[in-house]
């Protein structure tokens, strides 16, 4: 008995020691609240400046009664007791280094009470009987780089309400939300931040606690048994996290013990303007520790298949905020403490976790932020493409009369599109605050709007990137998203909307069974432009390349009103070619009733083809052949 209570004291000095240098990837274990027997509860917190700490809950009446010990070369202070039972609330009362004495939360509680409460519920999540082998075999025998990724962006709480106004829990959603995701052909789904915060407007951004499912979505299990469905349906589940900031409310993190505990000392890298929130510390030991264990804990406790980094910028550069910064000691803007925790936290990771995607909300270009850590990028896997998001929908707002002027808008992301391993996003961000949902943007009357709406996505399909869509987008929703209220799943009656919603599930297993659209999609071999510069007619065109010569597709998109007829388009080799999707298609919402004819290919000179072939573009319109029957001969001029 004796040696098992000193390997358990050693064990323990271990975390302690790990979680002081940063190297404790597992620190849950080691802090906030642990059954260690029947009946005994031990209660941990971090809090190295506090003069002394209480924990107070339900079981006490929150009074001080039960005073926690201090291990002062840990920081830690430490209590156990027979008090509380299962499904209590509780805090820490501490008495900061001013001598001020405030609750806080348990920063590492995996389940608190709902909102607006934040006490901490003492909560044991039971060991899971995992039933997805398949998957998790399948996933770790493919390379992502290589698969269709089509994901569909989901804000956990406004995909959909009861009758009476009440959101849907996880539960809920395992029945509704995964079938859905079958029948529309994604591939993956990806959440805003699930984890527990005490603000809905702030959509999950401002977290206080990094181990726990915000109990406004139900509880642990369900979430399990919500990805396990996933799963089950060869679907992947990401999950958005927050690292660089978190919550400013008083009893929560902030100046836990009364000093710059998980923040930055000075006030100004502390404070983010911007968000009107609290940095983390990136460069301190401890919250290396709390950061990197909060992110395996999501991969392990719940088998999600990645995770979305949001605010990548705002750790990379000092002078990303709104407020006063000061240079670094090179006399730069860049945050060296966040760099190297990043290129940290993905080598940890991906160390344990190979086939886990990590994937960067980044602005910026001035860092690498795919491919691996030895050569001085972040290691991430992928990363948001925002310039491309950006110059699009700018361009598919504008009136089409100026299109030929700014052409380029939808051009220029062929210059730098293998810079990076690139996530195309049509998401959240972009439907919010007055910047009109991705229907409303479009320019013209409703039927041009949809038909436009149906280019735009066959273009973001076509274009070399993984791809990301945000809720309600594929049925063309017409309003903002709102964060507190359900979709708007009544405009389904409106046939157009309905067509819409028809056209995407067909685009994204068009996607998905088109190996020309992802096998190479990592490499320049993928694309070849064929016709960049009708700026006149606004029409682009370009080729799409998958490992055999012969499967290729063929892509035109007309981005004005105006139909073009007998119009050329320059092929690689003679033959006949098939015209397989048209926008235009009336069970889309069009007015086509047939394809064009089967194109055979003239021997005429075409910019740097050889060859080309004549059609009909439908207005608005944005078609895709493929070849039927060619001659494998080239020569380009």
């Amino acid at each position: 008995m004796e040696e098992k209570i000193n390997e358990l004291s050693a064990e323990i000095s271990r975390a302690k020691n790990n979680f002081l240098t940063g190297e404790n990837y597992y620190v849950q274990h080691l802090l906030g609240a642990h059954r260690i027997s029947e009946g005994n509860y031990c209660f941990r917190v971090w809090a190295p400046e506090a003069k002394a700490v209480f924990l107070v809950g339900d079981f006490n009446d929150w009074e001080n009664t039960l005073s926690m010990n201090l291990d002062a070369e840990a920081g830690i202070w430490e209590i156990i007791t027979d008090q509380p039972k299962e499904g209590d609330l509780y805090k820490f009362n501490v008495r900061q280094s001013n001598g001020r004495e405030i609750m806080k939360i348990d920063p590492f509680a995996i389940r608190f009470e709902k909102r607006p409460g934040d006490a901490a519920v003492l909560y044991t999540i039971p060991e899971k009987k995992w039933r997805d082998g398949l998957w998790r075999g399948r996933s770790k025998r493919t390379n992502a780089l290589k698969r269709p990724m089509s994901v569909y962006e989901v804000h956990a709480s406004s995909w959909k309400h009861h009758e009476d106004g009440t959101p849907y829990s996880f539960g809920d959603l395992t029945k509704e939300l995964v079938p859905y995701l079958a029948e529309m052909g994604y591939t993956h789904v990806e959440f805003l931040p699930l984890m527990e915060h005490p603000l809905g407007r702030s959509w999950g951004y401002q977290l206080i606690g990094y181990f726990a499912l915000s109990s406004y979505y139900g509880t642990p299990e369900e979430f399990q048994e919500f990805v396990e469905a996933c799963h089950l349906n060869n679907i992947g589940v990401f999950v958005d996290w927050v690292p660089g900031h978190f919550c400013i409310n008083d009893d929560t993190l902030p100046y836990y013990d009364g000093t710059a505990q998980f923040e930055y000392s000075d006030p100004d890298r502390a404070k983010n303007v911007r968000w009107g929130s609290i940095n983390f510390d990136l460069g301190k030991p401890q919250v290396q520790s709390f950061l990197i264990s909060s992110a395996l804990f999501w991969i392990e406790l719940y088998h999600i298949d990645g995770i979305r980094v949001d605010a990548v910028s705002s750790m990379l550069y000092r002078d990303y905020d709104d407020g006063p910064w000061t240079p670094n000691h090179e006399g730069g803007n860049r945050n060296f403490e966040g760099y190297y925790f990043l290129q940290k936290l993905n080598s940890v990771i991906k160390l344990a976790h190979p086939n886990v995607l990590m994937i960067a909300e980044e602005s910026s270009s001035e860092t690498q932020i795919t491919g691996m850590t030895e050569t001085g990028a972040l290691g991430f896997d992928y990363k948001w493409n925002m310039g491309w998001m950006n110059d699009v929908l700018r361009f598919y707002e504008m009136d089409p009369i100026f299109r030929k002027d700014h052409f380029n808008l939808v051009t220029f992301s062929f210059m730098y599109m293998m810079q990076e391993n690139y996530i195309l996003p049509l998401s959240h961000d972009e439907v919010v605050h007055g910047k009109k949902s991705l229907m409303h943007k479009m320019w013209g009357d409703r039927y041009k709007q949809f038909s436009q709406l149906r280019n735009l996505y066959t273009y973001f399909m076509t274009h070399p990137g993984k791809k990301l869509l945000f809720m309600g987008s594929e049925w063309g929703q017409f309003l903002e998203w709102k964060f507190d209220e359900s979709l708007e799943w009544i405009d389904l009656n409106d046939s157009l909307n309905n067509r819409m919603q028809q056209f995407t599930a067909a685009l994204n297993d068009f996607y998905k069974n088109q190996p020309a659209l992802w096998e190479l999609e990592n490499t320049y071999d993928t694309i070849e432009i064929i016709d960049a510069d009708n700026t006149s007619e606004s029409v682009l065109s370009y080729l799409r390349q998958g490992k055999r010569k012969k499967d290729f597709l063929i892509v035109v998109l007309n981005m004005t009103p105006v139909e073009r007829k007998d119009f050329h388009i320059g092929v690689p080799y003679p033959g006949t070619y098939k015209e397989i999707w048209n926008t235009e298609m009336e069970e889309f919402g069009g007015t086509w009733t047939k394809h064009n004819e089967d194109c055979e290919s003239e021997p005429s000179a075409f910019k740097n083809y050889e060859q080309l072939i004549r059609t009909t573009i439908p207005a608005f319109g944005a078609v895709i052949f493929k070849p039927e029957s060619i001659v494998l001969k080239r020569k380009n001029k």
